[in-house]
C-alpha cells in the first residue's frame, strides 16, 4: 500500500499530538498538542513552521466557512483566529463535567461537526459524541465512555465511525438526512495487546485508518471491516493520521510521549515527532465548518 516507510519532519516531543488536518485554502498541516496547549502549522513546501499557544487544552482545529478556524478547547468550542491568535467562544460543551474535556473530531460533507468528551483523567466513563452544526450543538445517544475517538465519516456522509478506544472498539451508525443517528453496529475490535484504537481517518474508497496508542502501527481497513494493510512506525504512540499535500497521498501522523519515563523515549527517541509517509490511494479533502 505504502511507497515508503514514515520518516520524521519535525521533530518538536510533543507531549499528545493530535488532530491533524490538511487545510486546502493555505495548502497546510494544522494539528495540535493537547497537553502542551499547543496549535502547530506546517506548510511541507516551504517547511514553515509556527506554532499558537492555546488557552485550554485543544483537542482540535477545523477551518470554517466563513474563514478562521474551529478549535476544540477543554471547556467548549472556540472561534481560533490565526491571524490575531484570539479565542472566542462559541459554545461550552459539559458544563457540568469540569473533569471533562474535546478530545478528537471530523467534519462531514455537509459542514456538520462531530466530536467527543472525555475524561481528563482518562477513568470515568463521562464521555460523549456531539455534533453541531448552524449553531445547534447535539448530544448523541452515544455516550458512557472514558476515551473517545474520532469520529470519522465515510466520504458519501452516511456513516459515521466512533471509537471506545479503553474498550479496543469501533462502531458505525447511519447518518440520516437530518444528521441524527441510527443504531450503532460493531464494525472492528483491537486486542488490547496489538494496541488501543486512537484516531480514525477516511480515505476515498471508504477504507479506514486507525492508528494504534501502544501498538508501533497505523492500520487500513475496508468498508466492511477487512485488515488491508498495516504501517509500521519505529514509536510506539500514533495518535492520527491525515492525507495532504497536491494529490492528498502524503499521510502525516502524529504521535506521543506523555507520560513515558526517560529511559523509554531514550529507546525511541523520535517518538512526539511528526511523520509522513505516502499511500497510493489519497484522501479526502476536509470540508469546512458551517457555523
Amino acid at each position: 500500500m505504502s511507497d515508503l516507510e514514515p520518516r520524521p519532519i519535525w521533530d518538536l516531543e510533543a507531549e499528545l499530538g493530535e488532530g491533524p488536518v490538511w487545510v486546502e485554502r493555505d495548502r497546510a498541516l494544522w494539528f495540535v498538542d493537547i497537553k502542551k496547549r499547543h496549535i502547530h502549522r506546517f506548510d511541507p513546501a516551504s517547511g514553515h513552521r509556527r506554532t499558537f499557544d492555546a488557552p485550554e487544552q485543544v483537542g482540535f482545529v477545523f477551518p470554517a466557512a466563513d474563514g478562521g478556524f474551529v478549535a476544540g478547547l477543554q471547556s467548549g468550542l472556540f472561534r481560533f483566529d490565526e491571524a490575531s491568535g484570539g479565542f472566542e467562544r462559541i459554545v461550552e460543551v459539559d458544563p457540568g463535567l469540569p473533569d471533562n474535556r474535546l478530545n478528537d473530531g471530523v467534519v462531514d460533507p455537509t459542514g456538520r461537526l462531530w466530536f467527543g468528551t472525555m475524561d481528563n483523567k482518562e477513568k470515568t466513563k463521562s464521555g460523549a459524541f456531539y455534533s453541531f452544526y448552524r449553531s445547534k450543538l447535539v448530544r448523541t445517544d452515544i455516550d458512557g465512555i472514558a476515551i473517545t475517538n474520532g469520529p470519522a465519516v465515510s466520504p458519501d456522509g452516511r456513516v459515521l465511525y466512533v471509537v471506545d478506544t479503553l474498550g479496543g472498539t469501533i462502531a458505525a451508525a447511519e447518518i440520516r438526512d437530518d444528521g441524527s443517528l441510527g443504531e450503532q453496529r460493531p464494525f472492528v475490535t483491537i486486542n488490547a495487546e496489538d494496541g488501543h484504537p486512537d484516531g480514525p481517518t477516511i480515505d476515498s474508497e471508504g477504507c479506514l485508518w486507525i492508528s494504534l496508542y501502544n501498538g508501533w502501527e497505523v492500520r487500513r481497513y475496508s468498508p466492511i471491516g477487512d485488515l488491508l494493510d498495516t504501517i509500521r512506525f519505529p514509536v510506539a504512540n500514533i495518535t492520527k493520521i491525515a492525507f495532504g499535500g497536491d494529490d492528498l497521498r502524503s499521510a502525516y501522523a502524529t504521535t506521543a510521549r506523555q507520560m513515558l519515563s526517560p529511559e523509554v523515549i531514550a529507546r525511541q527517541p523520535l517518538i512526539g515527532s511528526l511523520f509522513e509517509f505516502q499511500v497510493d490511494v489519497p484522501g479526502i479533502p476536509c470540508p469546512l465548518v458551517q457555523l
